[in-house]
């Protein structure tokens, strides 16, 4: 818990100091806008005037705090259940031989737990010891087992499968001894090993790796669904205000949309990364295995396929709304406009449940409108090369860099349309002139 409550304030501190940091910023800031680097002059600008809408908006305060709240919940509350599970306790009615403290140990080990034996006078005394909740089995004269409540041969409780473990080796152990087996063959038939078996495929283990997965994917579709809604909505109300026109009259519509792009953008970065660093450094204090195996691959791809798809739709969804005018006419936009994203999502999550990926999933990791989702998971399942990865990031940054010169010409050509909704139709087919 020490470990969680410091994850949780340098969160806090991080949060606190970038809004400082950025009311500082933007209010000595400059033409040039060299506060953002490499992007200079109004298109620095225009991304500075979004991130200070964004940052001091309370639906980007709220709901940064929701999703660590959220995080922080699904990273800590696993070690509490952990934490707080005791041994079975096993009372025994009778004499306990060596034989029958032997396989009560080994079917405990076999399930990784320990046991705590507790002598009981009679059966009575130990059948209200189990309903009492003092004991969670009793075993009677070492051939009959008790519990309070039945147990599923499909159990998933350490208790539930120490008693079935134990069940089976002490019918093992009765079967030795109406054999009349010495204890030296006894023990031999029990330390028997399997036959091992060879998969012609190399195998994965489930767990950390498959958690990180679909906690990356739910973070991808949210960050996605949510920061592109911003730009469509964002664009519908410059155009329906009129303040596109005077913000027009100082700069032009490339530059303007590439600002908000950028800005956007550079919020929804910020908020993901301060999410993954929450994740980590809560996830090192409190012992987690989140982050095992190829877990940290998968977060690496996350974020790079959360800027990538990031780029992809948010000119769609900018083209989008130059197109629309009123709220009802951007719900109509929106939803064929997700359809990609939430087919993506959906299909993504049945891959990471089934452990396998087909070879219809393997080609939309190569689709721009489907590979923030696909990539990721089929790096968790290991069913990936590097040069897979990275031919699918250049597929993708080809299409979003010609996807963005429609974006702006649509962008162009629509956003000064008033009075009705703008056809798609109607800008593709008009001329520069």
């Amino acid at each position: 818990m020490r470990g969680a409550v410091i994850a949780a304030v340098v969160a806090v501190v991080l949060i606190v100091r970038l809004r400082s940091r950025m009311r500082h910023r933007a209010a000595g800031r400059t033409r040039t806008g060299q506060w953002l680097g490499p992007f200079k002059g109004d298109v620095a600008l225009v991304a500075a005037r979004e991130m200070r809408e964004r940052f001091r908006g309370r639906i980007f305060r709220v709901g940064t705090l929701l999703v660590l709240a959220a995080v922080a919940a699904a990273i800590v509350i696993p070690k509490l259940d952990n934490t707080k599970a005791q041994p079975p306790r096993v009372g025994f009615v009778g004499a306990l031989s060596t034989s029958l403290r032997a396989a009560i140990v080994s079917s405990a080990n076999s399930v990784g737990t320990t046991v705590r034996l507790v002598s009981e006078h009679d059966e009575r005394a130990a059948d209200a010891a189990l309903r009492s909740g003092n004991i969670e089995l009793a075993i009677y004269n070492g051939d009959e087992l008790v519990v309070n409540q039945p147990v599923a041969s499909s159990g998933t409780s350490t208790t539930d499968q120490f008693v079935l473990a134990l069940s089976s080796d002490l019918g093992v152990l009765e079967a030795f001894q109406a054999a009349h087996l010495t204890l030296g063959q006894a023990s031999r038939v029990a330390q028997a090993k399997a036959v091992p078996v060879h998969s012609l495929q190399p195998g994965r283990s489930k767990g950390a790796t498959d958690t990180t997965s679909l906690i990356g994917l739910i973070l991808i579709f949210v960050m996605l669904t949510q920061y592109d809604t911003w730009i469509l909505m964002g664009v519908m109300e410059e155009k329906s205000s009129r303040v596109i026109e005077v913000l027009l009259a100082a700069v032009r519509p490339v530059q303007l949309l590439g600002g908000k792009v950028l800005g956007i953008g550079l919020v929804a970065f910020t908020q993901a990364s301060v999410i993954v660093i929450f994740a980590l450094v809560l996830a090192k204090g409190v012992g987690s295995d989140l982050l095992h195996g190829t877990a940290p691959l998968v977060v690496v791809s996350t974020l790079v396929w959360l800027v990538l798809g990031y780029g992809f739709y948010c000119w769609v969804y900018a083209a989008a709304g130059s197109l629309a005018e009123r709220q009802d006419q951007v719900q109509t936009l929106a939803f064929p406009l997700s359809v990609p994203i939430i087919f993506g999502y959906v299909i993504s999550i049945t891959a990471i449940s089934s452990g396998t990926a087909s070879a219809f999933f393997k080609v939309l990791a190569y689709l721009p409108p489907t590979a923030p989702f696909a990539m990721p998971v089929l790096v968790g399942l290991k069913a990936v090369s590097w040069w897979e990865f990275v031919a699918s990031a250049a597929l993708s940054i080809v299409c979003t860099v010609a996807l963005a010169r429609a974006a702006s010409g649509i962008y162009r050509r629509a956003i000064l349309r008033t009075g009705r909704r703008v056809k798609l139709r109607e800008v593709l087919t008009r001329t520069s002139g």
